[in-house]
């Protein structure tokens, strides 16, 4: 999954409170007309360890492209574990920093799937994925003169407010794996670290973040995969506006995937599963006080042959985010 970027201490406090007062109210409305349509939702940062600053609030939204390998052998019909062969996220998230450590996400993705074998006609359907509530608590941060040293965990539920109705030409059903809901109610468990000035350079910053999503079994009887991913970005700042805020990132990200085995009525779909490793840049600016933009692309560089499995083969992801303060 992806988490729009939290800064904590970098907010500017010499913005009119009339706007922020007015953003927030506009801010509210759009969330609230967001959930509504739910009848018919943190992408690359130079730092994911540090929650965002008590009192503060954030909107942002994040869309990610994803390509995977097609999957081999398919020469009828469309297989049970199937997963699309290009997909398109949108993820609106808001953030509220509402203690010392601690804030509260909330993120609900629009999801399109497609997917094409060449064999079989091709499948396409948009609907709302499953929203998650999470919860991030910073319980370490070190400062010294090189740099901070933080580290945070992170948890929530991934609850099935997605569609799973989408079906082919015929009327049939499509597989779970490609609708934009799974229908299960999982957990999402993460670790983050960020070490700023590595090797006593100010504006070199190291960042892990280690996350899992344990599924539980969703629509037609079906349990996908659990998922862990690791992503480690070293970023560098080559350019710091005196107040802040304007700065830009730019470095190498390296990412680990690894997907279990899908269950269909209990039963183990041996070679649906596998790991993938990605290499890829990612850049990242502050454009103006409490406004920031990213820019992420990676590419698969080694994968797992698993008989069914369907690697991810390139991940492009761009976005925005706002902060503004929601109280004292």
């Amino acid at each position: 999954m992806a988490y729009a970027f939290p800064l904590e201490e970098a907010f500017v406090r010499t913005r009119n409170p009339y706007f922020f007062g007015r953003f927030a109210s506009v801010a509210l409305l759009f969330l609230s007309l967001l959930f509504a349509s739910a009848v018919k939702a943190q992408g690359p940062a130079p730092e994911t360890a540090p929650p965002l600053f008590p009192g503060g609030g954030l909107l942002s939204y994040n869309s990610i492209f994803t390509t995977r390998s097609p999957m081999p052998g398919v020469s009828s019909g469309i297989p049970a574990t199937a997963r699309p062969t290009f997909s398109h996220e949108g993820d609106f998230n808001f953030t509220w920093g509402f203690y010392r450590n601690f804030d509260l996400t909330v993120l609900v993705p629009v999801m399109t799937n497609h997917f094409d074998s060449g064999n079989v006609p091709s499948v396409e359907g948009t609907g709302l994925g499953d929203a998650q509530v999470l919860v991030k608590y910073r319980f370490y941060r070190r400062d010294s003169e090189r740099g901070t040293t933080q580290a945070s965990v992170a948890f929530g539920p991934k609850i099935p407010t997605g569609r799973t109705d989408l079906t082919d030409t015929s009327g049939k059903r499509l597989p779970a794996g490609l609708q934009p809901g799974s229908g299960s109610t999982d957990l999402f468990v993460a670790a983050n670290w960020t070490y700023t000035g590595l090797f006593n350079l100010r504006r070199l910053v190291a960042d892990e973040d280690f996350h899992s999503l344990i599924r539980s079994r969703g629509t037609q009887a079906t349990r996908l995969g659990s998922d862990i991913e690791s992503r480690f970005w070293l970023s560098y700042r080559p350019y710091e506006s005196k107040n802040v805020a304007r700065e830009w990132f730019i470095g190498p990200v390296l990412t680990w995937l690894h997907s279990q085995d899908d269950r269909i009525g209990g039963v183990r779909q041996n070679g649906s599963g596998g790991d993938v490793l990605l290499a890829g840049i990612t850049t990242y600016a502050g454009v103006r006080p409490g406004m920031h933009v990213w820019l992420g692309m990676d590419w698969d560089v080694a994968h797992s042959t698993g008989t069914t499995f369907m690697p991810v083969r390139r991940h492009i992801s761009f976005g925005i985010t706002q902060q503004f303060r929601m109280h004292r």
